[in-house]
């Protein structure tokens, strides 16, 4: 379930596929083919974006199916973004940094109240700052995601989830399995769940009806506005169209109960709410996250705050992180930077899972963003961050 999108825009815009169906028949004396067709055209894949400065929006586009309920997609429809996720997060852990409920650079085992060491290098400790810089040393070659009564601890006592050649702190590797740390180090600090926690901290007082997997944040019936995502083929592949609540917007516990309340333990779990990729946000709503940050984090963060969450901590110079072939060559606290073909630099992350690609992009210099994501992309189309096109 990978959640980082490298964005290319795949335009799927095939003609609507048919799929036929034959009937075929079987009577007692042999097997008579009757020619029987029914056609389904597939919905439009979404192409949404809307631009906007830190006074307002400055254009916008919505067009495609909002899955398949049947209905146009709008601005306000609100969809899996993926891990844009990540930097929404990263300004809920700097406000709770700068109130001083959080130090970016303490041992977060001290909070968690069980180690979170490399078993490579036992002495040297994980700090929040690594983990939001993709600088602690995990990685992805296990199942980050925990059943509802499971335990982080067991994921990162096994040694396969760490990189054993690099210390934390010294070196770049992009991995999903950070964020349910940071959001267990979170709620450890305040004893807030952390979908409340991201409620509190950023999206309410934003005005935003977003929320992590459906939990705090989102108004009532929200759910039934969601952009249902699909495969290029037309299968389910998140957020079924439904009227009432979702019944189970978690990872199951392993007896396949999704009774948060009774099963769910602060800093226990951490990745129930999909901090890494789970937030559900309108691109209006998102584009509010974005003059935020054209607004040097007012009226949330203080200009010491965001300067320390946006100016890149990591930097590629050939040897200190894996690039991914030139895919990332700067990052932040929660924090994709890079640079254009026309040499110019916009920050912000792209998003990338369950066929919908999406990229959020602030070009500080000019004053402008923008946030683009389209639906129904095969896992396999040309990759890029989302800029002239997506696939």
């Amino acid at each position: 379930m990978m959640q980082r999108i490298r964005l290319s825009w795949s335009k799927a815009r095939v003609a609507p596929l048919i799929v036929t169906l034959s009937l075929c028949m079987v009577a007692l004396g042999g097997c008579a083919t009757t020619p029987a067709s029914a056609e389904r055209a597939l919905p439009a894949p979404v192409e949404v974006r809307v631009d906007f400065t830190a006074d307002g929006i400055t254009h916008e586009v919505a067009q495609g199916d909002a899955g398949v309920a049947g209905r146009p997609v709008t601005l306000d429809d609100p969809a899996r973004v993926a891990s844009i996720s990540k930097l929404v997060v990263a300004i809920g852990a700097m406000r709770l940094a700068e109130q001083g409920g959080l130090d970016l650079d303490r041992d977060v085992g001290l909070y968690l109240g069980w180690p979170v060491r490399n078993p490579a290098f036992p002495d040297a400790p994980v700090t929040m700052r690594a983990l939001l810089s993709h600088q602690s040393g995990l990685r992805d070659s296990v199942d980050y995601i925990v059943p509802l009564d499971g335990k982080l601890s067991d994921v990162i006592a096994n040694p396969k989830a760490w990189d054993a050649a690099h210390p934390p702190g010294r070196y770049f590797s992009y991995a999903n399995i950070n964020s349910p740390v940071i959001a267990a180090v979170l709620e450890s600090a305040t004893g807030e769940r952390f979908d409340r926690l991201m409620a509190r901290l950023v999206l309410t007082p934003l005005g935003l009806d977003a929320c992590y997997n459906w939990g705090a944040g989102c108004s009532e019936g929200r759910r039934a506005q969601a952009v249902t995502l699909l495969r290029p083929n037309g299968d389910l592949a998140r957020d079924a169209a439904m009227k009432g609540p979702d019944p189970c917007a978690v990872y199951p516990a392993t007896n396949g109960s999704c009774d948060v309340e009774a099963l769910y333990v602060l800093g226990r779990n951490g990745s129930a709410f999909s901090p890494q990729g789970g937030l559900r946000i309108s691109a209006r709503d998102l584009a509010k996250v974005g003059q935020l940050l054209l607004r040097q984090g007012a009226p949330l963060l203080s200009k010491q705050s965001f300067a320390e969450m946006t100016v890149p901590v990591w930097t590629f110079n050939g040897s200190n992180g894996d690039d991914d072939k030139g895919y990332f060559t700067a990052y932040g606290l929660g924090v994709h930077w890079l640079e254009d073909s026309a040499g110019k630099r916009w920050f912000g992350h792209v998003g990338e899972a369950y066929s919908l690609r999406a990229g959020f992009w602030i070009n500080p210099a000019e004053g402008k963003g923008f946030y683009r994501y389209v639906t129904m992309v095969d896992e396999f189309s040309p990759v890029g961050h989302c800029f002239d096109r997506c696939p």
